[in-house]
């Protein structure tokens, strides 16, 4: 069994920063893909962007791309999410998850954290 475990979210004005992040702990994979959901109030979870373990491979949602960055640090358990230029929009709660190969349905992912609330609002 994995547990992943999301920090970082808070409140933050349109325009701002935002740095999410997600370590993985308890039973690991030689080798395992580490992704980044959110829902929003009514919405379908959907997919924002997924990174390989090597962190030489990464894919984004097309509406979020030049905007958000993901990558794995020095430990390969842990992923980041890099938040630019934030629009009431963005406004969810962001959800970390793992899985052996990437895919952008929710359901394709094997594990996943309780999420972190992310609002954008001024």
């Amino acid at each position: 069994q994995v547990q992943l475990v999301e920090s970082g979210g808070g409140l933050v004005q349109p325009g701002g920063s935002l740095r999410l992040s997600c370590a993985a702990s308890g039973r690991t994979f030689i080798s395992y893909a580490m992704g980044w959901f959110r829902q929003a109030p009514g919405k379908e979870r959907e997919f924002v962007a997924a990174i390989n373990w090597s962190g030489s491979a990464a894919t984004y949602a097309d509406s979020l791309k030049g905007r958000f960055t993901i990558s794995r640090g020095n430990a390969k358990n842990t992923v980041y999410l890099q938040m630019n230029s934030l629009k009431p929009e963005d406004t969810a709660v962001y959800s970390c998850a793992v899985s052996l190969t990437i895919v952008q349905e929710p359901t394709g992912w094997n594990y996943w954290g309780q999420g972190t609330q992310v609002t954008v609002s001024s």
